[in-house]
């Protein structure tokens, strides 16, 4: 049976990988055409997502049915649910939820021209009331609303250059928005072991942190 709530793994990213047993045939393969660096990296990520979701679906991380090709979003075979992760920096953060769902990660601490971004990528309403806050609250509220608008991103299965400026997040009524579509989707941004965690989905709220 699937399950029916969503859930979290906040993972640190090994920095050596012996797990290529649990990648399929055609994902080391994709990993062996990388450049070093990413091959590293995307093998780390794939092992680490088989072998969380893989006992949701009672199968072996192997037989996860995975498709994720690098550079693409991964996902499951239709009536298996959706998966979503982000890595930054050391961290790594998978969702699995039985709707679509997105995710993303920054550093809580992440230091970021805020008043800057916020002029340039935010709606003006929203960042009217980030620049209205006193300095040293601003990076941390752009920081919160942006790991919402790339879940929402990922979610939607569109991208940052397209959409960024038509999410807004309304801190007072709790609520995230598509301007243009009318999308008013369930958002979370939790702080675990230092990194904000942003998802966006359905089934987004109350999960299950593992």
């Amino acid at each position: 049976m699937l399950q029916t709530s969503t859930h979290y793994w906040l993972r640190p990213l090994p920095t050596t990988v012996g797990a290529d047993a649990v990648l399929s045939s055609q994902e080391q393969a994709w990993a062996h055409a990388l450049p070093p660096v990413l091959q590293l990296r995307y093998r780390a990520s794939r092992s680490l997502l088989r072998r969380c979701v893989a006992p949701l679906l009672a199968v072996e991380p192997q037989q996860l049915p995975l498709h994720s090709p690098p550079g693409e979003a991964p996902r499951l075979v239709h009536g298996c649910g959706h998966v979503s992760l982000s890595h930054s920096g050391s961290r790594l953060l998978i969702a699995w939820s039985p709707q679509p769902i997105g995710v993303d990660l920054e550093w809580a601490q992440r230091p970021v021209p805020a008043a800057a971004l916020a002029r340039r990528f935010y709606p003006p309403l929203e960042a009217s009331r980030l620049l209205s806050m006193p300095a040293a609250a601003q990076p941390r509220a752009l920081l919160e609303s942006w790991v919402r608008k790339e879940a929402a991103i990922k979610w939607q299965g569109s991208s940052l250059s397209a959409d960024l400026r038509h999410w807004l997040w309304d801190g007072e009524r709790e609520q995230l928005r598509h301007l243009g579509k009318g999308w008013a989707p369930p958002s979370l941004c939790e702080e675990r072991e230092g990194w904000l965690c942003g998802a966006v989905g359905e089934a987004a709220v109350g999960g299950i942190w593992g």
